[in-house]
């Protein structure tokens, strides 16, 4: 009888699955019979699920393009005036004051784990490009964080890069329920992006982890783009499916949710009401939330945003849905994270970076008083500046979650979440948007998710805001102010005039040697696509994820 061998250089996989991306001897240390199981049982399980979350978010979305808003659910009244309250929150992780974010990059994650910070949110989603090299490697690297045997060397400085003995405590974000995976089919189709992150993670770390936290909870979490409270209860029954696998507790897995969608803060108490034993809190992911804010109401020309560098936490949609996050989050005894400092240091500018600083003392300062828990830093020289604020504002305390209740948040109404931002759209707004969408997006096709521009550490996130703006002042003719033409509109030709202007000055700030190298041109056709689609794509990077697709010849095994 004829026995099929497998080939030197194929994956070993399971019956139904298929591993169309590059075989390396590394990722075969991932990518294990075992662990392919686990992530095309989760596969099985759960995609009729998410197919049917999906369609619910498109059904909402025509709902809101025919003149609709999102608001308060009626049915689920008892739920927000309920008494309930979330699992305690582990004492490992009480102390979340600062956190820092970023790729799943060797040499970040030994930084960011050495960083001073309490916690690092390692990234497979908006800080990284989610390239075959790119996730399996963040795989290799994080399982070589949590055995604590990761080391970088950096041959240009000649330096070696090891762990600390004390470490910030390690989150893991999977991509959003929309994104698939591409080189790793189940039954012939796709596998759910999130669910390859999450079920390779959890097969390979959730012993070691426990054991390296002293026992106890986790591995812990931090879940995006969510629009409803139906796609948290999907993640309850991953993580109950996934510690019943692994024989340990119910409610060990902890996971914090990011806010960053409309529909979502009209959601926050029934989230962590499905992911009560599960939760560890919510957070302002408030750059998602602006570039929501736009796809939700793209149809909608009364509510056109001002230039993005306007849309702050100063603008009353935003503070609303910051204080009623602290309010739901700490009456359900969780954390209620704050955002994002984008800022980097500058180097070249003792004066201009001391500027910088102050601003996101100024930001963070806001967060710890109005009642936040902890932020978020995007790069390690800001850690301590945020740290001492946040030190001597928290009373002395891991956390505010029971001294600020924020009982003036309650009322709040569908009104102040939904109110319009307000100030000026200009021809500089328009060109920094172009400007800064296209070398996003270079550099994201090139491999790099997460990309220092202008002073600032830009993601998809931003890249969102610059993409949707665009294309929502160009939908409805938005009329310019200042720079001298006061009443011009945005036309196709206007916006095709920038992305002449703004590729030549790219060019000017690269070099010409970098530029015809990199992926520019490929960039701005994609982004001008993307800005003058006849409907709005609900996601970028989801239309470019082809670009960076690479599938490997299968191999013919011998018989």
């Amino acid at each position: 009888m004829a026995v099929a061998t497998r080939l030197m250089g194929e994956y070993d996989v399971p019956e139904g699955v298929d591993i169309r991306g590059r075989y390396d001897e590394g990722f075969a240390g991932i990518l294990t019979r075992e662990a392919l199981q686990f992530v095309a049982d989760l596969q099985r399980e759960f995609r009729g699920h998410v197919r049917y979350a999906m369609e619910r978010r498109r059904e909402e979305q025509r709902r809101y393009d025919a003149g609709g808003a999102p608001g308060f659910d009626p049915a689920t009244r008892r739920v927000r005036e309920g008494d309930w309250v979330c699992a305690p929150v582990p004492p490992a992780v009480a102390d979340r004051s600062v956190e820092i974010t970023g790729p799943v990059e060797r040499k970040m994650v030994i930084n960011a784990l050495n960083s001073g910070a309490k916690v690092f949110m390692a990234d497979f989603e908006d800080a990284l490009s989610p390239s075959w090299e790119n996730l399996m490697r963040g795989q290799v690297n994080l399982r070589d964080a949590v055995n604590g045997t990761i080391s970088f060397h950096d041959e240009a400085r000649n330096r070696v890069y090891k762990l600390n003995e004390r470490t910030a405590k390690l989150f893991v974000r999977p991509r959003g329920w929309h994104l698939p995976e591409a080189h790793v089919l189940v039954d012939g189709e796709p596998a759910i992006g999130c669910l390859v992150d999450f079920g390779l993670y959890f097969f390979h770390n959730h012993k070691q982890f426990r054991a390296s936290q002293g026992g106890g909870h986790g591995p812990f979490f931090y879940l995006p783009k969510m629009e409803h409270s139906r796609e948290a209860k999907i993640w309850d029954g991953v993580f109950e499916r996934a510690e019943r696998w692994a024989g340990i507790e119910r409610g060990s897995v902890r996971a914090t949710v990011l806010i960053e969608t409309l529909p979502a803060v009209f959601q926050m108490d029934e989230i962590l009401y499905e992911l009560r034993e599960h939760s560890l809190g919510l957070n302002c992911g408030r750059w998602d939330y602006i570039f929501s804010y736009v796809k939700t109401f793209r149809a909608h020309p009364d509510r056109l945003l001002p230039d993005r560098v306007l849309v702050g936490m100063a603008q009353h949609f935003m503070r609303s849905y910051s204080d009623l996050l602290i309010h739901t989050c700490h009456r359900r005894g969780v954390h209620a994270m704050g955002g994002m400092a984008a800022q980097i240091p500058i180097r070249d500018d003792p004066a201009a970076n001391e500027a910088a600083l102050e601003l996101v003392r100024k930001d963070k300062l806001r967060e710890v008083r109005a009642g936040h828990d902890g932020t978020w830093a995007a790069h390690p020289g800001l850690i301590p500046a945020i740290a001492e604020v946040f030190d001597a504002n928290m009373g002395g305390g891991a956390n505010q979650i029971q001294t600020a209740r924020r009982e003036d948040a309650r009322a709040i109404t569908e009104e102040d979440l939904l109110q319009p931002p307000r100030g000026v759209r200009t021809m500089e707004g328009l060109r920094l948007n172009t400007g800064v969408g296209i070398q996003y997006l270079a550099a994201w096709l090139g491999g790099a998710g997460s990309v220092p521009l202008y002073n600032l550490m830009e993601d998809a996130a931003t890249a969102e805001i610059s993409r949707v703006q665009n294309w929502q002042w160009l939908r409805h003719g938005a009329t310019l102010d200042g720079d001298g033409v006061p009443g011009l509109r945005v036309t196709p030709e206007m916006l095709a005039r920038v992305l002449e202007e703004e590729m030549t000055r790219i060019e000017r700030e690269v070099g010409k040697d970098r530029f015809q190298k990199g992926r520019y041109k490929e960039a701005c056709k994609l982004f001008a696509r993307q800005c003058t689609a006849p409907e709005l794509n609900d996601f970028l990077t989801l239309d470019a994820y082809n670009h960076i697709v690479v599938h490997q010849p299968k191999a013919i095994s011998k018989l």
